[in-house]
């Protein structure tokens, strides 16, 4: 064979092929010289077992793969059978290359704990059909309370000091009567409320009771009396504002108050100062006697009023506005039985899950769903909102910035991961409040598979017990009120009013009742990450939430009042 192949060898040699290659070799600018090409070959001149030595060291590469060859370090040519092992060179080479082969192996070694850990790591769930499997977390031991509750010393202050003098004016000295309609759902109807009462006291007026004006969505035609205790109502505050339950008798063109505009105060901005109302409002309210102010949504500033006013808003939220005593004795009901669920006294953690479909449409945010079920929220947001909507091209990167900033609802799905990372298990008691969400049961059922203990009103009391309740929406809305804030942890997925008053009133009634509001920026970014293991995650979840947990926070320029009463309403312990 060996005689096969260097004749094989020699015949090539000279072929046409050959020589031109051997030209070109001769030219390459890698090889160098012919001479110094026979003076490495060993013996001067390049004969017949030169040529034989050359065409044996590699005799199956071409020769522009050889040129190759001899830029190769001396190691990788040895260890390739490029060049004789018995060489003093080679055997340098081998020593280096085993000893690289060794330290690569007890890296190996070291690192293979590490590595089959991180191989191994769960994701942070996985769904089979319409159910969420998400690893079990150890339960910590401030779950159900707040964890820097001791570093606080707040207490709330906002009810009337015993020396402080009345200076509300009698019938004859009053500036006028103001009459205000309370627009929307019960939450911002409660804030309406307190808004009305802080400017009759700005402008020295009466107020008369205010109208719960129907709402377009909740089109319920419930009365001030239907919900909250009126007597209560005015008596508390009898210090404060004068406030009647009706029109004066000697006004007699009553029906003007709803339709004229000589009887209506309109172009009020959006939180206008105090000073605003005495210099533009007052007057007419003087020169008319009795006006109304419409619309009433957020008329009224934070920063830009007397501390004493924000002061009498927090009295009349927290104080003065309680509702009926039958709607107080149900939610109470209803708080017991999510305490002795178990058959013994737990624990319940209360839900605000905002997932309806006017609140998804509203927020043009992109979802998981079908793709029919996506045209038709496409086609619902091009009906309610054309302006908005346009042609619909630009609304994908704008849905995408807003989930990356955090300005989207969390999916029933998604809030079930973050309560699990905080340590809540699956035999955790929890009240839902929510409309009806979008998605019917399919989009809850990650969150009821995880947490099967997850409940509503209308399933902790029967029929006959809601019946009386049913006759008007905000009385349901006010016993979802009450629940949420008797409950041991709060939880909300996203804003609006009555997650904003919730948090508020439990800030104000005590500072050791944990409301975890979610960051909702920072859970985009992680549930987006498909690196990310669940040990990470679950850290992430626990690290950020850990000031998330509704304590006073100090106030800043135009700060949500009903949110975080702490400046003007609470004081040091």
């Amino acid at each position: 064979m060996a005689e096969l192949r260097h004749s094989t060898a020699a015949r090539a040699s000279n072929s046409p092929a050959k020589r031109d290659s051997d030209a070109s070799a001769s030219s390459s600018p890698f090889l160098g010289s012919p001479s110094a090409r026979g003076s490495r070959s060993g013996v001067g001149g390049g004969g017949e077992d030169d040529g034989k030595d050359a065409h044996r060291s590699s005799p199956l590469l071409p020769h522009h793969h050889q040129k190759r060859v001899h830029m190769l370090a001396s190691p990788f040519r040895s260890l390739l059978a490029l060049e004789d092992p018995r060489s003093p060179a080679a055997s340098t080479s081998y020593r280096i290359l085993l000893a690289l082969l060794a330290l690569l192996l007890a890296a190996g070694v070291f690192s293979a704990p590490f590595l089959w850990s991180r191989l191994n790591t769960p994701y942070l769930c996985h769904k089979e059909g319409i159910t969420l499997h998400c690893p079990e977390t150890k339960e910590p031991p401030s779950l159900w309370e707040n964890p820097r509750a001791a570093t606080t010393s707040w207490k709330p202050c906002a009810e009337r000091r015993s020396d402080e003098p009345s200076d509300v004016p009698s019938e004859k000295e009053t500036s006028g009567y103001i009459f205000i309609h309370a627009e929307g759902g019960l939450n911002q109807q409660r804030i309406a409320i307190c808004n009305a009462v802080a400017i009759a006291k700005i402008m020295s007026a009466t107020l008369i009771l205010p109208v719960l004006k129907q709402d377009q969505i909740w089109k319920d035609q419930t009365k001030f009396e239907d919900i909250f205790d009126v007597d209560h109502f005015i008596n508390y505050l009898k210090d404060d504002v004068r406030i009647v339950r009706d029109i004066p008798d000697w006004f007699t063109e009553k029906d003007e108050l709803f339709t004229s505009i000589k009887r209506t105060v309109k172009n009020i901005p959006k939180y206008a100062s105090a000073q605003f109302y005495i210099d533009n409002v007052l007057p007419r309210i003087k020169e008319k006697k009795i006006m109304s102010i419409k619309p009433f949504v957020d008329r009224l500033g934070y920063d830009n009023v007397p501390m004493e006013i924000n002061r009498l808003r927090c009295r009349v939220n927290y104080h003065a506005l309680k509702f009926l005593p039958h709607i107080e004795e149900m939610a109470d009901k209803l708080a017991a039985r999510m305490r002795n669920r178990t058959g013994s006294i737990n624990p319940y953690m209360a839900l605000h899950l905002r997932f309806e479909k006017g609140m998804v449409g509203l927020s043009f945010c992109d979802f998981a769903g079908m793709r029919e079920e996506k045209a038709m929220m496409a086609a619902y947001r091009q009906k309610e909102w054309p302006r908005r909507y346009k042609n619909g091209s630009h609304l994908w990167p704008l849905a995408l910035q807003k989930r990356k900033e955090g300005r989207c609802p969390l999916e029933p799905g998604e809030i079930a991961v973050i309560l699990r990372a905080l340590g809540y298990t699956s035999g955790t008691q929890i009240y839902v409040a929510s409309g009806q969400v979008y998605g019917g049961k399919n989009r809850m059922a990650p969150l009821r598979n995880m947490f099967p203990n997850l409940v509503t009103k209308e399933e902790l009391a029967s029929a006959e017990e809601m019946a009386p309740f049913r006759r008007h929406v905000t009385s349901l809305a006010a016993l979802d009120f009450l629940v949420c804030l008797r409950s041991d942890v709060f939880v909300m997925t996203h804003g609006g009013n009555f997650a904003k008053l919730i948090i508020g009133a439990r800030r104000y009634a005590g500072h050791r009742l944990k409301s975890v509001k979610p960051d909702k920026g920072l859970m985009s970014k992680s549930l987006g990450d498909p690196d990310m293991g669940w040990a990470s995650f679950a850290e992430d979840v626990v690290v950020t939430h850990r000031t998330r947990t509704g304590l006073p926070e100090p106030t800043f320029p135009s700060y949500d009042l009903w949110e975080n009463p702490l400046t003007p309403c609470m004081c040091r312990a």
